[in-house]
């Protein structure tokens, strides 16, 4: 079986910063896509460049406390989600998952919310594991202004 180790990730997940009580209520940096219950945003912290998150708008920690409209709102803007960065970064996979809870690595566990990480062949190298350095080849900023367009 193979491993892959992500080091990084877990300075981030023990050292989140406390005095933001939840991105997707209170900041709301980089919101592609919003719907009636539901939105996608770019991750700050992302693993590959149009690393996309999808949350419901109530803050909400389990997935069995979503309403029937937060789920069908939040797997509509998932699936949006894998089909502009399939036309615009055309990658080789997705990972797309859901973290509950800290020890899961939730970077914040109280908000409920699906990763949506576009991978390529060759993604991950030396750098992340050796160099300790994960090399994201795009800006944040770049990345959104190229998305956004496509969520309109």
């Amino acid at each position: 079986m193979k491993k892959i180790w992500a080091p990084w990730r877990m300075e981030y997940i023990l050292h989140v910063d406390d005095s933001v009580k939840c991105i997707f209520c209170e900041k709301k940096q980089y919101v592609l896509k919003e719907t009636q219950h539901a939105m996608v945003m770019l991750n700050l912290f992302p693993y590959n460049p149009g690393h996309l998150m999808v949350a419901p708008k109530r803050h909400v920690a389990n997935l069995e406390d979503l309403t029937d409209e937060e789920l069908k709102e939040i797997m509509a803007l998932t699936q949006k989600s894998v089909k502009v960065l399939k036309e615009i970064a055309n990658p080789d996979g997705f990972n797309i998952g859901i973290n509950i809870g800290r020890v899961a690595g939730a970077g914040f566990e109280g908000h409920i919310h699906i990763h949506v990480v576009p991978r390529w062949n060759g993604d991950t190298n030396f750098m992340p594991i050796i160099g300790e350095t994960k090399v994201i080849p795009e800006g944040i900023e770049k990345t959104f202004k190229k998305l956004k367009p496509y969520f309109e």
